[in-house]
């Protein structure tokens, strides 16, 4: 793609990114997501390749038809009490819509059948922007509206995101599917607490999209798409495939690791909100994304390929993207112990 082109592309995607998150207008919202759907079709489909044009189509249908809906949304609300301040939603009608579009929006269950799919047909680069940059808005939307919307749907939309994204992952070989099964599971976690503590959602969509983001960029790095590629390439970069191991497990939220911190502060809400069955539920689902997580670690450390391939150790080399992981990873699992100074800044 040319670079000038790549250049306006990703700068419609900030523009869109920060008009969405900064407005308080259901127009301008609305205007922002547009230009985030226009941008990263892209970017989508430049490989030309018939799976990536399927993928980019896929997309634009699905988040064309949230968008309408976030329209029709925001216009019911509009009609009948005369506010268009996003803040201002009380529409019992406005607010079952609006849940659906933005569902629709992150792949929420039942809406989620798209997002499997759309990142199997990207890039892994353009993978990385759809699982993180691109569901930012949308739960800023969430974020801002979370009072006005009906707890316990989003508490079952929630429960059944945890329990298909674990249970739909397990029999997954493409890498980039395994990653949107976890994305949809990672959801429900933030779903099922927004109504409570709408800042503990926003404080997992960081941690989950610096990890994300560490294991996105280790893949790209070692060119794997496949487990049975996965397994080739403890003897190319050692060094990275430690610490992309270490990442995986903090996906997958086991302590002491950074992904633990987010699945520990909500449990403990969800407790105080007298809602120890659903904690408990959601708790045991997790142990599903848990399996294909461990799975991925696996192949990626553990196994070693039959024939020792004679490749040059590729970890010291002057490429920037090694400093990103670097740091990336680092983050993605020694977060933990500052968790008194994270969760206030939050």
């Amino acid at each position: 793609m040319n670079p000038q082109a790549k250049l306006i592309f990703t700068i419609s995607l900030l523009l869109g990114t920060a008009i969405t998150i900064s407005s308080n207008h259901w127009i301008m919202a609305w205007a922002g997501l547009e230009i985030n759907t226009l941008a990263i079709l892209p970017l989508i489909s430049k490989s030309h390749h018939p799976r990536a044009i399927e993928a980019a189509t896929k997309y634009f249908l699905v988040q064309a038809t949230a968008s309408t809906l976030l329209l029709f949304s925001s216009m019911t609300n509009a009609w009948y009490t005369g506010q268009w301040d996003i803040t201002q939603l009380t529409h019992p009608i406005s607010c079952l819509i609006l849940t659906s579009a933005i569902a629709m929006k992150l792949g929420l269950v039942p809406f989620h059948f798209w997002f499997p799919e759309v990142l199997q047909g990207a890039p892994l680069t353009t993978g990385l922007l759809l699982a993180t940059i691109m569901k930012f808005p949308p739960i800023t939307l969430f974020f801002l509206t979370s009072h006005s919307l009906n707890p316990t749907l989003l508490t079952c939309m929630a429960i059944l995101s945890a329990a298909l994204g674990g249970w739909m992952g397990l029999n997954q070989t493409q890498i980039r599917k395994i990653l949107a099964f976890s994305s949809i599971a990672h959801l429900g976690w933030m779903t099922i607490i927004i109504s409570f503590d709408p800042k503990l959602t926003l404080l997992n969509f960081y941690i989950y999209s610096l990890m994300t983001a560490a294991t996105f960029l280790a893949l790209n790095s070692i060119k794997a798409l496949k487990l049975t590629t996965l397994m080739t390439t403890w003897t190319k970069t050692p060094s990275l495939n430690a610490m992309l191991f270490l990442t995986l497990l903090s996906l997958a939220g086991l302590p002491p690791l950074t992904g633990f911190l987010p699945k520990w502060l909500i449990i403990q809400e969800l407790t105080k909100q007298s809602m120890a069955p659903a904690a408990t539920v959601i708790s045991l689902l997790s142990l599903l994304g848990l399996f294909f997580y461990l799975r991925l670690a696996y192949c990626t450390t553990i196994t070693l390929p039959p024939h020792t391939t004679n490749h040059m150790k590729q970890w010291h080399t002057n490429k920037p993207t090694h400093i990103t992981i670097a740091i990336l990873t680092t983050l993605s699992t020694m977060l933990l112990p500052i968790s008194p100074l994270i969760y206030p800044l939050s």
